[in-house]
């Protein structure tokens, strides 16, 4: 089964990139070899700039204590873990403490490295970091790859509180979805007034079809439909019908 996520709004948008860029810089970064590193620090950028908000830091924080008082409010449910609940509540808290603890911007560490930034700057032109433009990236790409990952690492480090953070609010959000089983008629499904209290939708699809889901959604209407997955021809819709799972995810 493949999962499909499709966020309703900006902050859950902002927050599955990062999920993603961080997963690619973890991966990258523990190889050996010199292009997964310089894979790694390009995308180190791509958080930079997805995270250069101003008031990224405050909303992330302004959502866990959220999350903090709507968990608390549970604790008389008796479907409710006080265990799981206390441990959860316990995250919260440790990524709250770590979030208010960060110096200064986010990235900043990254931003006052002139070095860096002139790899930033050359790495947005099209082979722009040959060794002939950066000699001294080159020299670094040439170091010893121990070298290197602790280079990454330190680079990578002050951004942990933020991936911290944004774990536990996607994880909740996941969680927070109750899947349905539907059908899409002939590769169509349609659905009035889907979104009205979700932030993410949540799509499951059996991989052996070949086909994808396009989504369209707001809060009064969603549409999707099955397009084959095919590389070297046109778009075109699906015909057969197709089963799913859809679950509606809200914080």
């Amino acid at each position: 089964m493949i999962y499909y996520e499709h966020p309703l709004n900006e902050r859950i948008r902002t927050m599955l990139r990062l999920e993603d860029l961080f997963e690619k810089v973890s991966f990258f970064a523990a190889g050996e070899e010199a292009f997964k590193h310089h894979t790694a620090l390009t995308t180190l950028f791509e958080i930079l700039d997805v995270t250069s908000r101003a008031d990224m830091k405050s909303d992330l924080l302004q959502e866990l204590e959220r999350q903090k008082h709507a968990l608390e409010t549970m604790r008389r449910s008796p479907d409710i873990s006080e265990g799981t609940l206390n441990q959860v509540l316990s995250n919260i808290q440790t990524a709250s403490l770590n979030m208010l603890n960060m110096a200064g911007k986010i990235g900043e560490h990254m931003r006052e490295n002139e070095w860096l930034m002139s790899i930033r700057q050359r790495a947005g032109i099209p082979g722009g970091v040959c060794e002939f433009d950066l000699p001294s990236y080159h020299y670094w790409l040439h170091a010893d790859p121990a070298l290197r990952r602790d280079d990454l690492e330190e680079w990578f480090a002050p951004f942990l509180p933020l991936q911290e953070t944004f774990a536990i609010v996607l994880d909740l959000l996941r969680k927070s979805g109750k899947p349905r089983r539907y059908k899409a008629a002939g590769g169509m499904f349609q659905k009035m007034g889907p979104g009205r209290a979700a932030h993410m939708l949540r799509l499951k699809l059996d991989e052996g079809l070949p086909c994808v889901p396009e989504i369209s959604a707001n809060k009064y209407a969603l549409n999707i439909r099955f397009v084959i997955s095919g590389f070297r021809q046109k778009t075109r819709i699906y015909e057969d019908d197709v089963d799913f799972e859809l679950a509606f995810c809200n914080l």
